[in-house]
């Protein structure tokens, strides 16, 4: 893979006991010890009363985050590109209509349904910001967030446009926990642009690299980046909320690994 560049304008991160990027950025840079605590996930402000009561808690947690990203720039949220990533779908509304499906009456809930998809936070961000722009929805199991993070470069390469990366996982209840144990919910998203402008928090060039990825020292977030595939972004703030310039090695697809430099900007 050839090198890909991007300047980060915009970050947020919702995760347990990380409820934004600010306390994360005080754990991640050593100024505070992690101390976990069950994700709490806002109502999503940004929807109509109808669709906020239909969406399921993935949705919540993208809306979250995205809408975090993006309120730190000066970005039109109806005309920026977007690339959501996920390991998984809403593990609640999988769960309910395997329940469903199991039993003698086997009539989906159409809510239920256009829950259950993949893209539905896309769906549900279109509607929320009225957004028109391209948008790709992928899955990539543990390496979600590092596919996602490829994606979205190569999507602003090809465009010359911003574009907004959104990462998230749901937990799954029992019985599908002890298959997939994905126990919390954890979102982060960056608003990438191709050159870095004023407000450009850094630069971020990505390739691929033999080795092992990155993991954390502090046993708590190492439990953490290990449990929720999204997590596995952790590697990659710890050293944006430090201000470093080096390079974290973040979870991909079977042989080499995604190298992520990072710069920080002036």
């Amino acid at each position: 893979m050839s090198a890909l560049a991007a300047a980060i304008e915009g970050l947020a991160l919702l995760g347990p006991g990380l409820p934004d990027w600010a306390s994360a950025h005080a754990v991640l840079s050593g100024a505070q010890p992690y101390v976990h605590a069950p994700t709490a996930v806002p109502v999503p402000g940004l929807l109509p009363p109808n669709e906020r009561r239909r969406s399921g808690l993935a949705v919540k947690i993208a809306l979250a985050v995205g809408a975090a990203a993006l309120a730190q720039t000066a970005r039109d949220a109806s005309r920026i590109d977007t690339v959501f990533a996920s390991s998984s779908a809403d593990g609640d509304t999988c769960h309910a209509i395997c329940e469903q499906l199991a039993g003698s009456e086997r009539l989906i809930s159409p809510t239920r349904f256009h829950n259950s998809v993949h893209n539905a936070p896309s769906g549900y961000w279109s509607i929320a910001t009225r957004c028109m722009a391209p948008s790709t929805s992928l899955c990539a199991y543990d390496a979600s967030f590092g596919a996602g993070l490829i994606e979205a470069c190569a999507l602003l390469h090809a465009r010359g446009a911003p574009v907004l990366l959104v990462a998230y996982d749901a937990p799954y209840p029992e019985p599908l926990l002890a298959k997939r144990p994905v126990r919390d919910a954890f979102g982060v998203a960056l608003l990438l642009a191709p050159q870095a402008g004023a407000g450009a928090r850094a630069r971020l060039e990505l390739t691929l690299a033999e080795g092992a990825p990155d993991t954390l020292a502090d046993a708590g977030l190492e439990a953490l980046r290990r449990a929720v595939p999204t997590a596995r972004s952790l590697p990659l703030l710890r050293l944006l909320a430090r201000g470093a310039s080096a390079a974290a090695v973040i979870e991909y697809l079977g042989g080499p690994h995604l190298a992520v430099r990072v710069a920080p900007c002036a």
